[in-house]
């Protein structure tokens, strides 16, 4: 007896092979996976330090840890694009090249995103559960930003 639905069943068939397709071809696309030099990277206390470049890092600073799915179409996309929307906000890996008033204003930011709970982004912690912030380490970061430490 045939389904009653085989022209649908035929119809999500050929979805299936067509998106097993894309994913393939997807990853002729590869995208960068480069760490620009160091040019002057962020003095902070050691617990500060820690902190940043536990939960920090990966995204803001030209000391990316490339993980395994950022090799992977399409999520190689994703993971570049926050990479290089961090980096362009603030890179603790050049620091050294920003005015002193713009340091200062970068390191209030960091702690008002902090407090707000926006950094780390709800996103980045379920694979990167480490970099979550505990009541401790953004109290640390807050006092930081307002130059207590």
């Amino acid at each position: 007896m045939k389904c009653k639905l085989c022209k649908k069943c035929g119809f999500v068939k050929y979805l299936i092979g067509i998106l097993i397709v894309a994913v393939i071809v997807i990853q002729f696309f590869p995208v960068e996976h480069t760490n620009p030099p160091v040019t002057g990277e962020i003095e902070a206390p050691e617990k500060v330090m820690t902190i940043l470049r536990t939960s920090c890092y990966d995204c803001h600073s030209n000391e990316t840890v490339w993980p395994w799915y950022s090799y992977v179409a399409p999520m190689s996309w994703l993971v570049s694009n926050d990479v290089r929307d961090g980096r362009a906000h603030l890179n603790f890996s050049e620091w050294a090249s920003y005015s002193t008033e713009k340091r200062d204003h970068k390191r209030e930011e960091c702690g008002e995103e902090v407090e707000e709970g926006e950094m780390p982004l709800w996103f980045y912690i379920p694979l990167h559960p480490e970099a979550e912030l505990s009541e401790e380490d953004a109290e640390t970061i807050l006092a930081w930003s307002k130059g207590e430490l």
